[in-house]
């Protein structure tokens, strides 16, 4: 295939004609799954785009787009783009000052959001925000603002007397023009405004349907569970992927409620990151090791085959064997578990480690790692069905080359590479050269296969005070593989060894410790022994200088209320440095 230069919208309306349901996707709120058809969101999206053109939105705009995964998210998207106007999206768990910087950066002239809830973050800030026009993506908020209803009857209005306007323009807008402005989370400083144009990001969706993990003509029709925020470029271009290929998407309400939801939508396939695997995982494992008399050991035996599975090296002979019996007797009733359809996953965001790669694997998935960054639209490299290796992320996508310079740190270029940060040309001049070579940030290798292994963020890699270097995110990855650690982050710069701050998995403690009450004053000194215990047999795994020497237990999660992670769940280590500093200093303490 070679590389056509399309618009986001048209690459993603070449789907229309093969989805044969008629839907093009399903949103769950208060508890009720509501369906929209094809024809309604075309309606709506034509309505919708010529409001917002009445309103005064012309090519080049920004408009701003603060919302939870839904259909009115795709169709909000829709009509931004094909009037040639720029999207900016926010993430639901952005801070009020982060919104208003991000608005007044963008230079955004309207801001849409779909609840009460989530404006209320911004309400303190929005007066500050000059000339800014709000719209509310429902049919009730406060007044004073556009509502969704009226902006669809307005556009509707308009459309009988401006006939052709919305055709027109739309045929105005080229593949280069710029489609988006992705404000970076930053896990340092303020956001960036990534600036990616359609071609960057209908050149993603055009060359990673190549690797998509099942067979688009043979099997139509399936639908996708949609869980990881649009605001995101990895969801939102596989979204655009989706509708290429003609398949509906269902939008889930809450996380917590997932597995409900791929039980009730039976999804062919879903985007994911390594932690909802990870939990996955534990889950498995702690249900098989709940069970009684003979159904216990043959779910353990079973977990063994899964655990022992490489997919570098399958099985053959007498184990091949085993595993096809683990398959009937247990792996063929975890997939049903998962809705009976579910072919694979693909998994972004972080590297995703052997251990969870070989699992869902060996129990019948197709388990996909990709990787890339914001700036690139996102996917860099994919794995295939035929072409997975352990802890590799793949090989890159068609179009995209890929190199390591000097210092480890891997380098891009591509059609997906993008335009540029908004008003912050020193600041991209440091991450493009001359020849179009973005560097990533990341260090890793590529294999003589073309195999890229990623070893960690250039800026987090660590110096030992015995001159050995340090990649932390390798060494939390084999720490996670505990079923009983839920977070962890690793320690050591200038120190003499390796150290970790770890929040325990409460479920997996509690079913861990059986009987045994919270209220013993022996509960803690236990649940740092269970812990104990699994840092050690991790440890096996890694070289001397990584490995957990001493760690320190927190109570309470990590997270983005809590400003140690970013909204894409990156951690923040310089604010975790801050915040735990005593625990920390507590650890290197001299014994």
């Amino acid at each position: 295939m070679e590389f056509q230069p399309q618009t986001i919208f048209e690459i993603a309306e070449a789907g229309r004609q093969k989805n044969n349901t008629g839907i093009i996707g399903a949103t769950k709120r208060n508890g009720t799954w509501i369906q929209t058809t094809l024809d309604d969101f075309d309606r709506m999206k034509r309505h919708l785009a010529l409001a917002l053109h009445k309103m005064g939105i012309r090519k080049g705009d920004r408009v701003a787009l603060h919302s939870e995964n839904s259909v009115r998210w795709i169709l909000a998207d829709a009509a931004i783009l094909s009037i040639g106007a720029i999207n900016v999206p926010i993430y639901t768990t952005q801070p009020g000052d982060q919104i208003k910087y991000i608005l007044e950066n963008s230079e955004a002239k309207i801001y849409m959001f779909s609840q009460d809830k989530l404006f209320s973050n911004f309400k303190p800030y929005y007066k500050d925000v000059k000339g800014l026009e709000i719209v509310c993506l429902v049919s009730t908020a406060e007044k004073g603002f556009r509502m969704f209803d009226d902006m669809l009857k307005e556009g509707e209005a308009f459309e009988k007397e401006n006939p052709g306007l919305f055709e027109k323009l739309r045929s105005d807008v080229k593949p280069d023009d710029l489609a988006s402005f992705i404000y970076t989370s930053g896990t340092t400083g303020l956001p960036k405004g990534v600036m990616l144009t359609h071609q960057n990001i209908a050149s993603n969706v055009q060359y990673s349907i190549e690797r998509i993990p099942f067979d688009i003509e043979g099997e139509r029709g399936g639908r996708i569970l949609s869980y990881l925020p649009l605001s995101h470029i990895f969801e939102r271009m596989l979204n655009y992927l989706y509708m290429h290929i003609g398949y509906p998407i269902y939008y889930i309400e809450v996380v917590e409620e997932i597995k409900d939801d791929i039980g009730h939508v039976k999804p062919m396939f879903f985007a994911t990151v390594p932690r909802l695997l990870e939990k996955i995982y534990s889950g498995i494992l702690n249900k098989v090791a709940s069970g009684e008399g003979l159904a216990l050991k043959i779910g353990m035996w079973a977990m063994e085959q899964a655990k022992a599975y490489k997919i570098n090296t399958p099985p053959t002979g007498f184990a091949a064997f085993k595993l096809r019996m683990a398959d009937k007797l247990v792996f063929s009733k975890i997939r049903a578990g998962f809705g009976g359809n579910l072919l694979g996953f693909i998994s972004g965001g972080a590297a995703l480690s052997p251990t969870m790669m070989n699992f869902f694997t060996a129990l019948g998935f197709r388990c996909h790692q990709g990787y890339g960054l914001t700036e690139t639209s996102p996917v860099l490299t994919v794995t295939t069905t035929g072409g997975i290796r352990e802890g590799s992320s793949g090989r890159a996508i068609r179009c995209v080359e890929l190199k390591i310079a000097d210092d480890g740190e891997i380098l891009a270029r591509g059609p997906n590479i993008m335009k540029g940060y908004y008003k912050n040309p020193e600041a991209t001049a440091e991450v493009i050269d001359k020849d179009g070579w973005f560097m990533t940030g990341d260090v890793g290798k590529i294999d003589a296969e073309g195999f890229l292994y990623i070893t960690d963020r250039k800026k987090d890699i660590f110096k030992l005070s015995t001159g050995k270097y340090v990649a932390p995110q390798h060494v939390e990855n084999t720490l996670m593989n505990s079923g009983l650690i839920e977070q962890i982050v690793v320690l050591g710069a200038s120190r003499k060894f390796c150290s970790a701050l770890i929040v325990p998995n409460a479920e997996a403690i509690k079913a861990k410790m059986g009987a045994v009450s919270e209220d013993d004053p022996d509960y803690a000194a236990r649940v740092e022994k269970l812990i104990q215990a699994e840092v050690d047999l991790l440890n096996e795994k890694l070289p001397a200088w990584e490995q957990i020497k001493k760690f320190a237990l927190l109570d309470s999660l990590l997270s983005i209320d809590g400003g140690e992670l970013t909204p894409t769940m990156k951690t923040k280590r310089r604010v975790i440095h801050d915040k735990y500093k005593l625990e920390i200093e507590r650890i290197y303490e001299e014994q």
